[in-house]
This record gives C-alpha cells, sequence and structure tokens, in this order.
C-alpha cells in the first residue's frame, strides 16, 4: 500500500469524500499499528454548511487547522468521543471530510484491546469507535496525512458506493438534509 501524496487531497471536498472510501486508514502507536479500509465519510462544506464547525468562516483555536491547506488532520471531541476529520478545500476555504466507519484490516486485537468485548462489526462502525480503535486522540490535530503515525494510503475501489444525508446533525437547519454522506454499499461495518 503506497501512501497518498499531499496531491490527493486536494480535489474538491464531495470528490474527496468518496474518493476516500476503500483508502485505508492507517495509525502507528506504541503498542503497534491499527488499520482500517474507510467505508463511510461526511462532507462538509465550511463557510455555507450549517452543520461545519466553520460556518460563517468561523475560525477558532478549534477550527484554525480548517483554514490551512488539505491533507492535515482535524480531530475535535464531541460526547467523550474524538472524531477525525480530513481537511480539504483550498487554503482559506475550510472544509472538511468526517471519517465515520473503518473496516479493519491489521491490529484487531489491538482494536479488541482498546474497545473491549465487542462483535467484530461494532468494533469500528462509528467515528468515536474507529478513533478509539486506532488509537487516534486529539493531539493527532494538524498532523499531515501523508506522513506516519497517522495516515492514509491506497486501498480498493468499491464496487458499488451509496449516498445519503448526513447523520446526528439535526440542529443544523436545512443542511441536516444535504446529501453529503457516503458509504461502501452492503460493508458491515457502516455506522447505520
Amino acid at each position: 500500500m503506497n501512501i497518498l501524496h499531499k496531491d490527493f487531497y486536494t480535489q474538491p471536498t464531495l470528490d474527496l469524500a468518496r474518493s476516500l472510501l476503500g483508502c485505508q486508514l492507517v495509525k502507528d502507536t506504541d503498542e503497534g499499528t491499527a488499520s482500517g479500509y474507510i467505508v463511510e465519510t461526511e462532507a462538509y462544506m465550511g463557510p455555507m454548511d450549517r452543520a461545519a464547525h466553520s460556518f460563517n468562516n468561523l475560525r477558532t483555536k478549534r477550527t484554525e487547522v480548517m483554514f490551512g491547506p488539505a491533507g492535515y488532520v482535524y480531530t475535535y471531541v464531541m460526547h467523550t468521543h474524538c472524531l477525525v476529520n480530513v481537511v480539504s478545500g483550498y487554503t482559506g476555504d475550510p472544509e472538511a471530510v468526517l471519517i465515520r466507519a473503518v473496516e479493519p484490516v491489521t491490529g484487531i486485537d489491538l482494536m479488541y484491546k482498546r474497545r473491549g468485548d465487542k462483535k467484530e462489526k461494532d468494533l469500528t462502525n462509528g467515528p468515536g469507535k474507529l478513533t478509539k480503535a486506532l488509537g487516534i486522540m486529539k493531539d493527532d490535530y494538524g498532523r499531515p496525512l501523508d506522513a506516519p503515525p497517522l495516515y492514509i494510503t491506497s486501498g480498493y475501489q468499491p464496487d458499488k458506493i451509496s449516498q445519503g444525508e448526513r447523520i446526528g446533525i439535526g440542529n443544523s437547519g436545512e443542511a441536516r438534509t444535504y446529501p453529503w454522506r457516503f458509504w461502501v454499499t452492503g460493508n458491515k461495518f457502516v455506522s447505520r
């Protein structure tokens, strides 16, 4: 597997959200390496997207990385869970793609150690679950995604991709209905 070059991340955000499906998200830690194929993503389109943290160009310490170049890690904590995003868009255009679910590939024993006695499909079938399983933390904020310890490699081309409304953003007005969630059709690790 080849680590994706930073140029990969410069494509338009909705295209990137689809292109990430089938790629492998990898995290190296002192405990070992864990990885999974990305099977579900959500695009957040910055200033015009009421569901985005950068809506109306809101620039805070938390959102600062999104105003930089594409291909960096945007992590944040929601309901005690760390979530991981890929910064997208052009510099100054704060967009991102949330990684919602991965299919475990390597380090599965390590994932069970971190997540406890779960059914296999429950290890990584949600944005907070996958970060815990892979060992991704808030401290990964701002890292480039083209070098260890947190990086994305090539993977496989999904046979079919589905598209629909994003999940868990009920307080974002009309943005809650935008069809900016993408997933590998039929994959059992998709969150729902």
